[in-house]
């Protein structure tokens, strides 16, 4: 891994779970982390549910657009999150590959989209103290 590591986050829609987990790293590395996300199917927009449930927690995800997964995201990605794209996500050796099973909030209202968010963000805590050394 490089001195800044980068880290995809890849689901169907590229419209929620990964657009939430792509704000929370982004907020929460304080830039010592370059973020990527992407769809095997992007949506044209950001589901507007998860715009209000980042919002709510103080970050703001709703210029962010929906892009197609590409290679080269992947092969210029040190960690890969995957988010329920199934077999869509090419695999590169030497990678760090995960799959985070989280529901879909599409189609869901705030209630069930927090919990989700909430979840997220627990992990995204947990990656950084994985992939980002202690600061003395």
């Amino acid at each position: 891994m490089t001195d800044k590591p980068t880290v995809l986050f890849v689901c169907v829609h590229n419209a929620g779970r990964s657009q939430m987990a792509a704000g929370y790293l982004q907020a929460l590395s304080g830039g010592r982390v370059d973020v990527l996300s992407a769809g095997s199917e992007p949506k044209d927009q950001i589901n507007p549910v998860a715009i209000a449930a980042m919002l709510e927690d103080g970050i703001d995800i709703a210029n962010n657009v929906p892009k197609i997964l590409t290679t080269e995201a992947v092969k210029g990605s040190d960690v890969v999150i995957t988010m329920g794209c199934g077999d869509a996500c090419p695999i590169f050796p030497g990678k760090r590959y995960e799959d985070w099973k989280l529901d879909d909030p599409a189609g869901q209202g705030i209630e069930s989209v927090r919990p989700i968010r909430d979840d997220i963000k627990a992990r995204i805590e947990a990656l950084l103290a994985e992939i980002l050394p202690v600061e003395a």
